[in-house]
């Protein structure tokens, strides 16, 4: 009995520390298969792209009331344009044709564009539609070389830390074969700049918040309907997301609060030695199903 008191604390003492070592692997195997079923990190992403649409504006007294639209809009009689099968087959096909070419280029001449042509490619933009007519868009047009210049000092300075910090390994390789960095001649080359900004919310005359909605998704199909409008006029761009430059360029551009930078266009022509990468588009099979 007095041999088995002896060692009651050393049988103690052992169970501990085998209770210890099963915990630690227990723990050690749990954090283990937690990190693994962690999603990886998403890449950086720009507050100012991010989608508002589901968080709209709080209700203030009266807005139900009283967006500052009309109570009735009148309908009037409408009539569209009507093609023969063959002819909408061959203006579907053009059209195809045409977009088809549209590429991205980084290497914009400097040589003149008519004013007039930015006019009506924005005018056509401008015909995109939106939610409750809302025309949550504003167009921004840059030509002066000073004020081109200093924009292109704040995204430069602004995406070399994207590229080298915040985009991650993942993405700064996938766009290695584009063989695109921070370094964006075509700002101060491109006879103008396009800024468009996208109107998270109205401004009534009262004072008060006037919801627009859906206002990402109309935004960005005036994009669409935009670049469709440069090709169709003989005018190149790339579509710039100036990531993290969105507050320093509303400030330079004097632009209000309510309105965030969606996507910045260089617009001009190709340089006589542009060139971009041998890229092919998916086919139809794999972009379209038919039920």
């Amino acid at each position: 009995m007095a041999l088995f008191s002896s060692l009651t604390p050393v049988f103690i003492a052992i169970i501990c520390i085998l209770i210890g070592v099963i915990m630690k692997k227990t723990n050690g195997e749990k954090e283990k298969h937690d990190t693994k079923s962690k999603h990886p990190s998403r890449p950086w992403v720009d507050e100012d792209l991010k989608d508002g649409t589901d968080h709209p504006l709080e209700e203030e007294e009266g807005d139900e009331e009283w967006q500052g639209l009309d109570e009735n809009v009148a309908h009037v009689p409408f009539t569209g344009e009507r093609y023969s099968e063959d002819e909408m087959i061959k203006r579907s096909q053009t059209f195809y044709e045409l977009l088809n070419k549209r590429r991205s280029v980084r290497f914009l001449s400097n040589e003149p564009v008519p004013r007039e042509v930015i006019n009506n490619v924005i005018r056509t933009a401008g015909t995109s539609p939106s939610g409750a007519h809302t025309e949550p868009w504003t167009f921004v047009v840059v030509q002066d070389p000073h004020l081109k210049h200093k924009i292109r000092e704040i995204v430069e300075e602004e995406e070399e830390i994207n590229y080298k910090k915040r985009m991650g390994d993942r993405w700064v390789n996938d766009l290695k074969r584009l063989r695109t960095n921070w370094i964006k001649e075509y700002l101060d080359t491109a006879p103008y700049l396009i800024f468009i900004f996208k109107q998270v919310y109205g401004q009534l005359p009262n004072g008060k918040k006037k919801t627009h909605y859906y206002n990402e998704i109309s935004v960005s199909i005036a994009c669409g309907i935009l670049l469709a409008a440069l090709q169709n006029a003989g005018l190149y761009t790339v579509t710039s997301t100036p990531l993290n430059c969105g507050p320093q360029l509303r400030v330079l551009l004097q632009r209000p609060a309510n309105e965030k930078l969606l996507l910045l266009l260089p617009v001009g022509y190709p340089k006589k030695d542009a060139t971009v990468p041998a890229l092919t588009r998916k086919p139809l099979e794999d972009i379209m199903v038919v039920m």
